[in-house]
């Protein structure tokens, strides 16, 4: 049998053949090893670096060292089990888990991503069946020294990943946030953008060696079948919204978005209210202006026929000429009680004046010596003066809820700092065209990226760091007062710039790697990764340049470009370098250091030349500056402007008779006593209220002056042509004549001073501080006016006079012109002889009064239909002079610039040793789907409507992440207990947190509070990116030695704000954001309170209420006019309500002037328009007051006296004299004495000149009030027996 041959059947031969056929097949594939065995297992080679390739083995799993079980536990659990037999050593796992650091801290937020991930790289590295999906296909011989045996390193290889898997993994990732930097994760992980990233691009970046971080090549390829005899890897995975175990739960809405439900849309804008398709006010309007027309002629036509047929009393309504028996005056019985006790009134007023100009007029030297006393005593206040120019508190109440927020802020968390601001093109640079090496589109850089322009930024940037500054023999430089977040660690300044990618270095930015054929990296490249990973401490181009600013936090780019369009950063045409400084709030000599750096920076860029580069900026204190420039630069246009009104005023008071009288008659030293009397009043106010410490604002030194002067002028006019026209009666005196005098005038000065007053004292009542003041210095001036003009002025008139009879010259007043004379003629003036015989009477006609009538409340109907569509705020722009620089600044600021200011959401007095408190706080795992940073993220993503520009920086979710035991940011030295931060290798550096179930939970009670101050202590680094110290060290408060949180903030940017609607808009979103977290996550925790805060609230807050405090203040002081002129009229109800009525109709149509002219409401608008209300009563209450006490026989003849003689005196006093000074304001070079002085003055001078002299006078004629019967009957008894009873009965 043994040596007999052995034969094979047919099939077993065809059998064989098969066999050796499938084997020599299976040979032929590369790197194909049996099942259940290894590609590689340990490290031998070196790739670059540190890195290390992995050792060719083709055998089955080797069990793995004790020493290495924690590390698998940690790292891959589930391939953790029976005697733990892997394709990798401990050596392996821990290179894993160095490998895994960065992902794993910025990627744990959502356990399912981070699952999915680990699982990846676990069965890559470790998995027992590699060979099923690893493909082997280079590899370089290597010989291991120390066991001196050849090994062979595995070079590239073939990863089969199962294409489910992959999309799975990068769904579960593609929406987890990184707090810190406001930015997708996987923009830090995908070498891409976010958005351009995908599962596929995604894991091919991961295994490449191109990143930096990877040693060798890793081809994914991606498969959900068996493809050349490799079965890929498709793990099951954890979506987004699925839990990986019991500690853990699903991702939050902020870090996938499946579990948000519909994204948040922002509300519709509201619907026009529209009538017949055109706007509904006008069309209301409009309508309501032709039913008032019909119904007002039908009345004219109706009483004209009536007129035909009867004769009508003085008490038809509406309209009356014929006079009425002025023998029915004589009987008191027909006086009802209201017209006996306005009649007393005015009598008592009468007598009182009277008496008192008497005496003044008698005693004139010690009446004028007390006035000088008085006014001495007063002003000698003003040596305590100071001037508020802080806009803090010009424009913010500090009872305001803006103002208590800010104190609250910077008392907690520091005040914000000032900012230096540059913005930068090059107009003469061409585009760049960057092609990324091996493959990839090419990538346009705009001009000012081109790599010479930069340089020549850098030179800037250094110089402007190297500026030296002089303050009191100390020299000041950028280190001394910029803001270092790291500091004492790292004294970097913080400079927002570009340039900080490249560590504001020419050797970094001229930094590339390549050869003589290509360049693998360069600038362009090491660009376009921090513009995505700006955290970055190592960016994965071959580089490896930080991105991390040199001040140790990350430069935003969105904050350091402009003009690009999108996300697209290499398309900027600007760039933008800030440096923000400390702002020394409360500290004056070191703010005085910053002031004088600032001053010399100014200087510097303003004499900086270079003509590739176009420099936009401004310091801080930039605009405070311009707006006293403006200010000097406006002295000369202002004194001009008062030049011509005491010019006029000197001259317009005197009657000249003749030549050879001029130097007589003229009445140039009274005018201008009258004039110091007004400036002494300004004086006055401004001292009484320096001694009680009220400071002084610019709105107060520049207004006043011309409302009192306004005022007073009147009042100088109608008491000085009042007399003029006078003629002594036979027998009186000088001091009886100017009595009796001061008695008819005197109770009309104080009827306008007097509720001018009373509507400025209530205007106090306002929360605006700059309304309020003004009305305070405002009333006090007034009142004060009032008084000495009926004293001091009195008396001059009287002094003045007696020169006069004498024939002395005025100001020469020793030299005679002529023989003595009894008593200074009456004349009447060219002025006035026209509003009596020509103006008045061509007025007062039928048909002129009917179009006056239509006219003016066709123009009201217009300006109501238009009071609802003024502007409101103040453009920064107009503050500024037309060749400011600060201009050029603000032109770039809202062409360039893509970011807003940054908004605080400040939450105070909260427990986050809780869960329940955390929960509503944090946006990551766990957290409630309406917490704090989830409500903001979501605004964010509807930032057209709220104008929140990107998601909140959370430290309590960076925290979580820092904390947990899984990563190498928390550690503490196990002798000290002390911190230990993750670049230290110390083996006495321990976890803070054992790695169990219960460490991995988030920290609660004492342990929460225990490692927070470690975590915001933590600088960043290559091991632990999530270190809070650059990024949080000022967002939380600490209270009672650091046992508890007293208040915290989250950060994030407005939208870009351009105009004021914009920034009250901001404001407007921001709060009711704030109030709806507070309103949604109160009602757990009483305390819970959040507000936002951003620096420019306190200026924008009176917007939200300045159209309520335009309504209170205007409609407060017209009460107030109302009430003291019903009472000083002698109870005339219905003459107060029309001069309150024509007053409103001035306040409205001020309006209609803003709207047409484009002014826009704001503080200085609103003063202009409580002083205009001030102003309306002098053009109306004289007329009115003329009125009520005439004793004419009709309403149409006591209109024309009235107006014939107090007509003149208002026009010459108050318009005449106004109008030449505000002429002089239009060649005003400052853009806000152009448009809040010159025509608003304007305005207001023309409006109250067509109102009190046009359209009360008809309107006194058509509805005035009927003659007082009790004051007609006491006047004929003063006037009888006299020529008066002629002239006036």
């Amino acid at each position: 049998m043994a040596g007999r041959p052995v034969r094979w059947s047919p099939g077993w031969e065809r059998l064989c053949g098969l066999s050796l056929a499938v084997a020599s097949l299976l040979a032929l594939l590369p790197g194909r090893v049996f099942s259940d065995s290894c590609v590689w297992y340990g490290q031998c080679g070196t790739a670059s670096g540190d890195k290390r390739y992995n050792c060719e083995y083709n055998g089955t799993a080797l069990p793995l060292p004790k020493d290495g079980y924690d590390l698998v536990q940690e790292l891959c659990p589930s391939l953790f089990f029976g005697n733990v037999s892997l394709c990798c050593d401990v050596s392996q796992l821990q290179t894993l888990k160095e490998n895994l650091e960065l992902p794993r801290q910025f990627l744990s937020r959502c356990p399912s991503c981070s699952y999915n991930l680990i699982n990846l790289f676990c069965e890559l590295t470790c998995s027992p069946r590699q060979s099923e999906f690893l493909n082997v296909t280079q590899t370089l011989p290597y010989y291991d020294v120390v066991k001196k045996e050849n090994k062979t390193s595995i070079t590239e290889l073939q990863y089969y990943i199962g294409e489910t898997f992959a999309n799975a993994m990068y769904n579960a990732c593609k929406d987890v946030e990184a707090p810190s930097s406001n930015v997708k994760a996987l923009g830090l992980l995908c070498g891409k953008d976010a958005k351009q990233c995908n599962a596929t691009n995604w894991i091919q970046y991961m295994f490449s060696k191109d990143n930096g971080q990877t040693p060798f090549n890793m081809i994914p390829v991606f498969s959900d079948v068996p493809i050349h005899g490799m079965t890929p890897m498709n793990n099951a995975t954890k979506g987004c919204n699925e839990s990986v175990d019991d500690v853990t739960g699903p991702c939050s809405c902020q870090d996938c978005s499946i579990v948000c439900g519909p994204k948040p849309q922002p509300p519709p804008p509201p619907v026009p209210w529209l009538l017949f398709g055109l706007d509904a006010m006008y069309v209301i309007v409009w309508i309501s202006y032709m039913g008032f027309l019909l119904l007002f002629f039908a009345v004219i036509f109706g009483v004209w026929c009536y007129r035909k047929t009867y004769i009508t009393s003085e008490y038809t309504a509406i309209y009356s000429n014929v006079t009425y028996s002025v023998s029915s005056r004589w009987h008191p019985g027909e006086a009802s009680w209201i017209e006996r006790l306005g009649e007393r009134f005015e009598n008592a007023l009468r007598v009182t004046f009277a008496s008192w100009g008497a005496f003044c007029v008698r005693n004139p030297r010690p009446v004028v010596v007390f006035s000088l006393v008085f006014i001495a005593m007063c002003s000698s206040g003003l040596m305590y003066a100071k001037l508020t120019t802080n806009p803090v508190d010009l424009w913010s109440s500090p009872n305001s809820q803006a103002r208590k927020e800010k104190e609250y802020f910077d008392t907690r968390f520091g005040p914000f700092f000032r900012t230096e601001q540059l913005i930068i093109q090059a107009p003469h640079a061409k585009p760049d065209i960057y092609s990324p090496y091996p493959s990839g589109a090419d990538v346009p850089f705009g001009p000012p990226l081109n790599k010479d322009i930069l340089h020549q930024v850098l030179d800037l940037q250094n110089a402007i760091e190297n500026i030296t500054a002089f303050y009191q023999n100390d020299t000041v430089t950028l280190k001394d007062i910029c803001l270092a977040p790291l500091a004492p660690y790292n004294n970097n300044c913080t400079i927002l710039s570009v340039l900080n990618y490249y560590q504001n270095s020419h050797s970094v930015l001229d930094h590339s790697v390549g050869d003589e054929f290509y360049v693998y990296a360069d600038y362009h490249s090491h660009f376009l990764y921090c513009t995505r990973a700006p955290a970055s401490l190592n960016d994965t181009t071959q580089l490896h340049d930080p991105c991390l600013g040199t001040f140790g936090g990350p430069v935003f780019p969105w904050l350091v470009m402009g003009g690009y369009d999108d996300e697209n950063y290499n398309n900027a045409t600007a760039l933008v370098i800030t440096f923000p400084v400390t702002n020394y709030h409360n500290d004056t000599e070191k703010l005085m250091k910053v002031l004088a750096w600032e001053s010399e920076f100014i200087n510097f860029v303003k004499k900086y030349d270079n003509p590739n580069l176009t420099i936009a900026f401004s310091a801080e204190r930039s605009i405070e500056d311009e707006i006293n420039r403006e200010s000097r630069g406006d002295v000369s246009t202002v004194l001009i402007s008062y030049i011509v009104m005491f010019v006029y005023i000197s001259i317009a008071l005197g009657h000249i008779k003749s030549a050879a009288r001029f130097l007589v008659d003229s009445k140039i030293s009274l005018g201008i006593a009258g004039i110091l009397i007004v400036l002494s009043s300004v004086a006055c106010s401004l001292g009484i209220f320096s001694y009680f410490g009220v400071p002084l604002t610019l709105i107060v030194v520049e207004v006043i002056p011309f409302l009192v002067l306004a005022v007073g002028v009147d009042n100088i006019f109608i008491i000085v042509q009042t007399f003029q026209r006078d003629e002594r009666l036979q027998g009186e005196t000088l001091d009886k004549q100017m009595g009796r005098i001061l008695g008819d005038v005197a109770p009309s000065m104080f009827l306008s001073s007097f509720s001018e007053t009373v509507a400025f004292f209530l205007g106090t009542l306002s929360t605006m501080p700059a309304v309020r003041t003004f009305s305070l210095f405002a009333a006090v001036a007034v009142l004060i006016d009032f008084l000495l003009q009926i004293t001091c002025f009195v008396s001059l008139l009287g002094l003045d006079t007696k020169r006069q009879e004498k024939n002395r010259y005025d100001i020469l007043c020793c030299i005679k012109g002529g023989e003595e004379i009894s008593s200074v003629q009456h004349s009447e003036s060219i002025l006035f002889l026209f509003f009596k015989n020509i103006y008045s009477p061509f007025l007062l006609k039928d048909w002129m009064r009917a179009i006056v009538i239509s006219l003016f409340v066709g123009v009201l109907s217009f300006n109501i239909a238009v009071v609802n569509k003024v502007e409101i705020g103040l453009d920064q722009r107009l503050s500024m002079p037309d060749d400011s620089y600060v201009m050029d600044y603000f032109d770039s600021l809202s062409k360039y610039l893509h970011a807003g200011p940054p908004v605080y959401f400040v939450l105070k007095d909260h427990n986050y040793t809780t869960l329940d408190g955390q929960n509503s706080v944090c946006g990551g795992m766990g957290c409630d789907n309406n917490s704090l940073v989830q409500q903001v993220f979501e605004a964010a993503q509807i930032s057209s409507y709220t104008r929140i520009g990107y998601a909140p920086s959370s430290w309590i979710d960076d925290y979580f992440d820092w904390v947990k035991p899984q990563s190498s940011c928390c550690r503490i030295y196990n002798t000290t207990g002390q911190f230990c931060n993750a670049s230290v290798v110390d083996p006495s550096c321990v976890r803070c947190r054992p790695l169990t179930q219960e460490g991995k939970r988030r920290p609660q009670g004492e342990d929460f509070m225990k490692f927070l101050p470690m975590f915001l202590s933590d600088n960043p680094n290559p091991k632990c990116g999530k270190g809070g110290h650059a990024a949080y060290s000022s967002a939380v408060n600490f209270i009672n030695n650091n046992s508890d949180i007293g208040a915290t903030y989250f950060m994030t940017y407005h939208t870009v704000l351009k105009n004021s609607t914009d920034f009250i808009d901001a404001m407007k979103k921001a709060r009711m954001i704030a109030d709806n977290i507070t309103e949604t996550i109160g009602a757990k925790e009483k305390n819970y309170y959040v507000f936002p805060y951003s620096i420019f609230y306190v200026f924008y807050e009176q917007y939200l209420t300045i159209v309520h405090d335009a309504i209170l203040n205007l409609g407060v002081s017209l009460g107030a006019i109302f009430l003291v002129t019903m009472v000083l009229l002698g109870f005339e109800l219905w003459a107060a309500i029309l001069v309150s009525l024509t007053i409103a109709m001035i306040l409205v149509n001020m309006f209609g002037v803003m709207w047409l002219w484009g002014i826009s409401l704001n503080a200085v608008s609103l003063v202009n328009l409580v002083m205009s209300c001030g102003i309306s009563v002098e053009f109306c209450s004289h007329v009115t007051r003329a009125f009520t006490v005439s004793t004419k026989a009709t309403r149409r003849e006591r209109a024309e006296e009235a107006l014939s003689h107090m007509g003149s005196s208002v026009f010459s006093g108050i318009t005449l004299t106004k109008f030449g000074g505000i002429v002089v304001l239009a060649f005003s070079k400052s853009q806000i004495f152009q448009i809040f002085y010159f025509r608003m003055y304007l305005a207001m001078v023309l409006l109250g000149a067509t109102h009190g002299l046009i359209f009360l006078p008809v309107l006194l004629s058509y509805i005035g009030p009927s003659v007082n019967k009790a004051k007609a009957h006491a006047a004929q008894e003063r006037s009888k027996g006299t020529e008066r009873e002629k002239l006036l009965f």
